[in-house]
């Protein structure tokens, strides 16, 4: 089986033979193909005699080329392969070349991929209304005394009666005088000032007046940057502008199969060119083609929270088995000073001292001792103390060590209250933390949270963005940057808006610790051409080139704001909050009460005592 080629459809102009058969012209076709080097499965509509039709048939055949006859003078169009590998081959002399053009006009057979060939009178063709445009491959071959002519007409717009012809080849006596590669992309750039309609979508209205002047950059910045690229476009092909604005990219109207916006000019041909960068969505590529790509994403910004808001940072200061010491110390100190009581309160040496500061004196109980190492702990000393020198050895070594382990761990506390967290990566982690979410208030954002379908996605909308019963949280690009710049929050916006706003009103402590979250993955937006279209291999080409000579990116740079670059992390100080101390509201919670607990129990026992001793009393004066 063959390469099949790019559809050609060869035209042959009429020829009438003096001397001879048609055995010149079907050399010529034959020298034709070989000389462009595309394989090709081949339609012909020739009302030649049978004989001569096996003859090129065969010819090409031998040629490795496939070839199908139409010799009824039905016209069909079963294009059973690959649409850039199908040929056309048309005698302009057949009676029912009229209603073949028109078939094929109607089914845009006359632009790319497509190429046709046509033997006749080039006069008779640009009498016909074809739609013949600048990307077409429409080669007609006319007779000139012994020779052959190849001319490739074409109309700078398919509305226009105006064609404009390539001058392609000339063949004599089984030789080319001269032969031109037909490449509309570098042959037929220029056009002559021809008026495209651009569509563009601008969502507000102040950006009409600085279009090209880089002030207000977060605002309508993709229509910004595209406005600068199809100007540059536009001067590459030498085309003139007129400009149509819109306030959305458009979307699929109420019981209809038609859009509005930007969309809907394209679709009803208003406009030739989508001047602002359109996202992929899969009921437009039916109704629209791309041409170049603009890299440009949404993405969830916000500042990493505070470690404090992801864990307990009191207890973070010392590994793990650093607070197994401390605890072993406090426990060995605690059974020495104990021990040292214990044995002073029965040394007969030291009884007149405990009697002469009866209140100053470490008495031998578990609760005093406890107390201490409390005190010791806090840093808040303790009005009694050891008598002996060994209590009272056990107990500097007590402070001296809390000292040191005081020190150290407030200046780790210190450190953590201004550290951060890296923990939230991911869509689910964003949907279970406490962090707030909103989104930038504009038509494509609205869109796609609302047409969201899988279920993170439904969760973030519903739960966080914009939850029953409840305002929404869609906003302005300035009040939802403030709000990541005050608040535990997140922001859908597209990323360099947001950059930008983050440039103006951050301060450069502040831009440090940003994080992004992808919510829809979704293709990079790309430029929307009408479907069809005539001019889009040179508008594609044409793009390509403003990328190869860095115009591209030379706009992006000066209209895209790029994430800023942290430059003083750890050099401010944080104000300390309730959630930074929440651990310890919840011991001094914990200790209220349990002081109110012992508090009851004491008054209640102290209650039952009394009582109890009352009747006592009671029973002993009875009995005597």
């Amino acid at each position: 089986m063959l390469l099949e080629s790019l559809q050609i459809v060869f035209i042959i102009s009429k020829f009438t033979p003096v001397k001879s058969d048609r055995g010149h012209l079907i050399l010529f076709i034959q020298d034709f193909l070989s000389k462009q080097q595309i394989p090709a499965n081949i339609d012909t509509y020739l009302c030649w005699e049978k004989h001569e039709q096996l003859q090129l048939q065969n010819l090409l055949w031998k040629n490795e080329y496939r070839v199908r006859l139409n010799m009824d003078e039905e016209v069909k169009f079963d294009i059973p392969y690959i649409e850039e590998h199908h040929l056309f081959l048309v005698d302009l002399s057949c009676e029912y070349v009229d209603e073949l053009f028109q078939k094929a006009n109607n089914k845009f057979l006359f632009k790319q991929p497509f190429r046709w060939i046509v033997i006749g009178n080039i006069s008779d063709i640009l009498l016909k209304k074809l739609a013949i445009g600048i990307d077409s491959q429409f080669f007609v071959i006319r007779e000139k005394g012994e020779g052959f002519y190849i001319e490739a007409p074409y109309k700078y717009s398919t509305n226009s009666s105006i064609y404009t012809k390539n001058e392609i080849a000339s063949w004599k006596q089984g030789e080319f005088g001269y032969y031109n590669y037909l490449n509309t992309g570098r042959n037929r750039t220029d056009l002559k000032g021809t008026v495209m309609k651009i569509s563009y979508v601008i969502t507000n209205p102040i950006s009409l007046n600085h279009l090209w002047d880089y002030r207000y950059k977060h605002v309508d910045t993709i229509s910004k940057l595209n406005y600068l690229l199809t100007n540059y476009l536009m001067d590459y092909v030498n085309a003139s502008r007129e400009y149509i604005v819109r306030p959305s990219w458009g979307y699929k109207l109420k019981n209809s199969s038609f859009y509005d916006g930007m969309v809907g000019d394209l679709q009803t041909d208003i406009a030739e060119l989508g001047g602002t960068a359109s996202f992929f969505t899969p009921d437009r590529i039916e109704i629209v083609d791309y041409i170049s790509p603009t890299r440009t994403f949404m993405k969830f910004i916000f500042r990493s929270p505070p470690l404090s808001y992801v864990s307990n940072i009191f207890v973070l200061p010392f590994d793990i088995y650093v607070w197994f010491a401390c605890f072993g110390i406090l426990v060995l100190t605690c059974i020495l000073i104990y021990v040292s009581i214990a044995w002073e309160w029965k040394e007969e040496s030291f009884k007149e001292n405990i009697i002469e500061d009866i209140n100053g004196t470490l008495k031998p109980s578990v609760a005093n001792i406890v107390l201490l190492e409390i005190s010791a702990i806090t840093q808040q000393g303790y009005a009694e103390e050891p008598k002996s020198a060994a209590g009272r050895i056990a107990s500097v070594v007590l402070f001296i060590s809390v000292i040191f382990l005081y020190t150290s761990y407030s200046a780790s506390i210190v450190v953590l209250l201004q550290s951060t967290t890296d923990t939230i990566q991911t869509v689910q982690d964003l949907l279970d933390s406490r962090i707030k979410l909103g989104a930038e208030d504009i038509v494509y954002s609205h869109y796609y949270f609302e047409s969201a379908k899988q279920p993170l996605q439904k969760a973030i909308y519903e739960q966080k963005v914009a939850p029953k019963g409840q305002k929404s949280n869609f906003m302005s690009v300035i009040e939802g940057m403030r709000l990541v710049q005050n608040d535990f929050f997140a922001f859908h916006v597209e990323l360099s808006t947001g950059y930008k706003v983050v440039g103006d009103i951050f301060k450069e402590s502040e831009k440090c610790g940003l994080q992004e979250i992808t919510l829809f993955n979704i293709i990079e937006p790309w430029l929307p051409i009408r479907k069809n279209s005539t001019y889009k291999d040179i508008f594609k080409i044409g793009m390509g080139r403003l990328h190869e000579h860095g115009l591209k990116q030379r706009e992006v740079l000066r209209t895209y704001t790029k994430k800023p670059v942290c430059q003083s992390n750890n050099s401010n100080f944080v104000n300390v909050g309730l959630i930074d101390c929440y651990f310890a509201f919840v011991i001094f919670g914990v200790g209220i009460f349990l002081s109110l607990i012992m508090m009851g129990a004491e008054v209640i026992f102290s209650k039952y005592t009394v009582k109890r001793a009352k009747h006592g009393t009671v029973f002993v004066k009875a009995r005597e």
